[in-house]
């Protein structure tokens, strides 16, 4: 049974860090896909960032480039997201997502992925 598990979520104030991480299980994930989405109540699921199986592309939302950074230990079937600089407005559910297909690119919709954790909150206070 495929599980993800994210942790690493929490109250913090604006300009702060974070690093969540989300460990699967279940599945040999090195050759999938995967990315983190968040959603804010009342609105709907966004993509924020996704790395390729091999973790050679990047893909990031206009809204946090150059303040989160993806990565990835496939040796730990693991996949972080370090938030820096973090806004009122990153509050949000955070989840990751595998891939529905290997050796893919990693996409931005929330269609092009299989299975999905739980969601740790985070909450930036300003």
């Amino acid at each position: 049974q495929v599980q993800l598990v994210e942790s690493g979520g929490g109250l913090v104030q604006a300009g702060g860090s974070l690093v969540l991480s989300c460990e699967a299980s279940g599945r040999t994930f090195s050759i999938y896909g995967m990315g983190w989405f968040r959603q804010a109540p009342g609105k709907e699921r966004e993509f924020v960032a996704a790395k390729n199986w091999s973790g050679g592309s990047t893909k990031y939302a206009d809204s946090v480039k150059g303040r989160f950074t993806i990565s990835r230990n496939n040796a730990k079937n693991t996949v972080y997201l370090q938030m820096n600089m973090l806004k009122p407005e990153d509050t949000a559910s955070y989840y990751c997502a595998v891939a529905r297909t290997p050796l893919g690119v990693g996409g931005t919709t929330s269609a092009e992925y299989e299975y999905w954790g739980q969601g740790t909150q985070v909450t930036v206070s300003s």
